[in-house]
């Protein structure tokens, strides 16, 4: 190994040695979480090869078609989790209880959500797919956790992080000390230290948001689309580029490498959801990263981190990235969402009307 380079264990060692009271178990917890990764990662880079592509015969908790490479992934994170002794369970979106570290194994001081892998309706046409994973502690270590367990706010967490299988493979991850990056070296095996002290941008020029769902947004959403649709001859004075992957993964990493702002809000489409992403292991570990990298997440009510849950699957809205974009946003909705909003869509103005 190059003295330049450094792997992830060496800067989760250095990270450890900041705090002498540490025992290494979160490090060694975290390496598990990178072997998964990496197993995921060589999986999905052979494509249709395996025949590992197309749907399965089997549906998760939420009724959704799961993707073969779905149920593989689930599986590789248990398996490269449940042994080493730092677990007292793991919650998964493909899983509708806890899973319990098997009696054979001893149990540990945290607890790990995790979404083996976001965006997987983008496998079948080679786009960018990811994981995305939370640790908190747990509530009674070295005894099998409940549900309850992981009913924790965001605020709680130890460490949060994300892969991206793309053309290379990254792991993004954070432990309180900021946002960092490692690629993975195919030849070596191991991931390097290439995007340290990750920040958000502050100026935005760019939002992602699922455009078909206009009709049904919120107030808010529109007034904000609106205005960065109208460009340099809007209330903006700047023209904005609008993204769409369908990848939370990928859409994130692309806000902490060049600025930006996700809207996946609340709207009426489904009346009785109160928002699309999972709170726990998609919402929490993305907040918590976007925070740490100068960020903010947010409902557009509140903030993402102070949420307690009530459900190990429940849902939530998530509007995340450049820390000014998101506070307008969020006012947006505190000054005029109980209006109806006049502006047309791609409009030039964004004006509401006072309420009756």
């Amino acid at each position: 190994m190059l003295p330049d380079r450094t792997t992830l264990n060496q800067f989760l060692i250095e990270e450890r040695r900041r705090h002498p009271g540490a025992t290494g178990d979160l490090n060694a917890l975290i390496n598990d979480v990178a072997i998964a990764c990496k197993a995921i990662a060589k999986r999905v880079a052979c494509g249709g090869i395996d025949n590992i592509l197309g749907a399965s015969s089997t549906t998760n908790i939420q009724g959704e078609t799961q993707q073969k490479l779905d149920v593989l992934a689930n599986e590789m994170f248990l398996r490269a989790n449940e042994w080493d002794g730092h677990l007292a369970g793991m919650v998964s979106e493909e899983m509708e209880a806890p899973f319990l570290i098997p009696a054979r194994f001893p149990k540990g001081r945290y607890l790990l959500t995790f979404d083996p892998l976001d965006g997987s309706s983008n496998i079948d046409v080679n786009l960018s797919v990811g994981s995305i994973f939370s640790i908190l502690r747990a509530t009674m270590p070295g005894a099998d956790a409940t549900a309850a367990d992981f009913l924790q706010p965001g605020s709680k967490q130890v460490c949060a992080g994300y892969a991206i299988y793309g053309p290379s493979t990254m792991l993004v991850i954070t432990v309180g000390t900021g946002v960092h990056g490692f690629t993975l070296d195919p030849q070596l095996g191991e991931f390097i230290l290439t995007h340290p002290a990750l920040r958000i941008p502050t100026a935005a020029a760019e939002f992602a948001i699922n455009a078909s769902n206009s009709r049904f947004w919120e107030p808010a959403v529109k007034r904000y689309v609106d205005e960065c649709l109208a460009g340099k001859s809007g209330p903006r004075g700047k023209d904005f580029n609008m993204r769409w992957i369908a990848s939370l993964v990928a859409e994130a990493h692309r806000i902490l490498v060049r600025g930006g702002i996700f809207l996946y809000p609340r709207d009426s489409k489904e009346p009785a959801r109160a928002g699309r992403l999972r709170l726990l292991y998609e919402a929490n570990p993305m907040a918590f990263i976007v925070e740490q990298a100068g960020g903010l997440a947010s409902t557009g009510r509140e903030r993402i981190l102070d949420i307690v849950p009530n459900a190990l699957h429940q849902r939530v809205p998530l509007i995340f990235g450049a820390r000014e974009e998101v506070e307008r946003i969020e006012a947006y909705y505190c000054e005029h969402n109980v209006a109806d909003y006049d502006a047309p869509l791609f409009g030039t103005r964004g004006l509401f009307r006072a309420s009756a």
